[in-house]
């Protein structure tokens, strides 16, 4: 069977012998007659795998045990409006803005007539470059920044210093680097880009920051319902955890999160070398100390569009999907999230390479 070599997004590429295993015991989980979606998520069975896909990811990320690791629904989405709901407290909040999903947590935000404050903003320059020298107020209920921006290919290669609780939507680079918890209180994501399928997000932040949370909201809207019961308090998605649990084995079977960051650095210099050595042929988004290694963001000449189609054209001919860029911004983009491989890249690169000779 040929496989797509897939440069979506998002839902994005899971690896290959994930998706096998998962097909492999799809009807018959160990032997137990069931698949896992068919299991009670009371069930010891379900529950080795829940329980056991968080140890791992402790394991990988190097979690510190005042943290706690939960599974929401509603993608990074709801979080935008749970985080004010919990951790407002009458202060002001503050955000940095670097892109869409920055701008559409601010916008959750207001809608709740939070006072606010955006202490940074790129969007001048089209989000071409993480701001430097962002600076919280210490005092702030929370700061709160994007780490990676899908749509424009930039990334935070520090996160800010602050002693306000410090909140980042990692959804486009989890599982992908190392993270420093000492400058973290709370790290949400979907899991769709690196850690598993649409439907799953994965929320770790301190106990102590959960137990200051409001309790004047709906329950299961209060971040406290998940730790206090093991993200068990309803059903979890069970099958998006099973993925969840196979993809963090796979991630520690290629040797751990750094391991997964040097090859995510040779995947992305390979692709940004093409960009910068074609003569201008294609003109990268992002400014150099911005770039991001998840999401390649670019244009041919001056923003092309036909020659673009075109090459979206002779990518899928050629079996790559998802270079089209986002819909709001146009041009081209190029996703290598964990699962995408280094031949992958090089497939395209390659590509790439000989579209322009041919188009110059």
């Amino acid at each position: 069977m040929k496989r797509a070599i897939n440069f979506g997004a998002g839902p994005s590429a899971i690896p290959t012998e994930v998706l096998e295993i998962a097909q492999k015991e799809l009807l018959d989980f160990q032997e137990s007659g069931l698949s896992i979606m068919e299991a009670s998520h009371r069930s010891k069975l379900y529950e080795n795998v829940h329980n056991e896909a968080i140890a791992l990811m402790r394991e990988l990320y190097k979690i510190p045990q005042d943290y706690e690791v939960m599974f929401l629904q509603g993608g990074a989405s709801l979080q935008f409006a749970m985080i004010p709901m919990n951790f407002n407290k009458g202060g002001i909040v503050q955000y940095a803005d670097t892109g869409v999903w920055s701008s559409k947590a601010i916008k959750e935000a207001k809608i709740q007539k939070l006072n606010i404050a955006v202490v940074a903003s790129s969007k001048e320059s089209e989000y071409n470059h993480i701001p430097s020298n962002i600076v919280f107020d210490d005092n702030a209920d929370y700061a709160y920044i994007t780490s990676n921006n899908t749509i424009y290919g930039t990334e935070y290669k520090t996160y800010p210093n602050t002693k306000a609780p410090l909140i980042v939507d990692a959804s486009s680079d989890l599982f992908s680097c190392p993270i420093d918890w000492n400058k973290v209180d709370m790290l949400f994501g979907g899991a769709q880009k690196n850690a598993g399928p649409s439907g799953v997000t994965i929320v770790i932040a301190k106990k102590s920051l959960i137990q200051q949370g409001a309790s004047d909201i709906p329950t299961m809207l209060q971040y406290r319902t998940y730790s206090e019961n093991n993200s068990l308090y309803n059903t979890p998605p069970t099958f998006g955890i099973y993925i969840i649990w196979l993809i963090m084995q796979w991630i520690k079977a290629k040797g751990g999160i750094e391991a997964i960051e040097k090859l995510n650095t040779t995947k992305a210099n390979l692709l940004y070398d093409a960009i910068d050595n074609s003569n201008g042929f294609y003109v990268g988004h992002a400014q150099k100390d911005s770039r991001s290694l998840m999401n390649v963001s670019f244009n041919i000449k001056a923003k092309d569009a036909d020659l673009e189609a075109k090459l979206v054209k002779v990518t899928q001919d050629a079996g790559m999907i998802g270079l089209k860029g986002h819909r709001s911004v146009g041009g081209l983009r190029a996703s290598i999230y964990n699962a995408v491989t280094l031949d992958g890249v090089q497939a395209l690169v390659d590509l790439m390479q000989k579209f322009a000779k041919e188009n110059a």
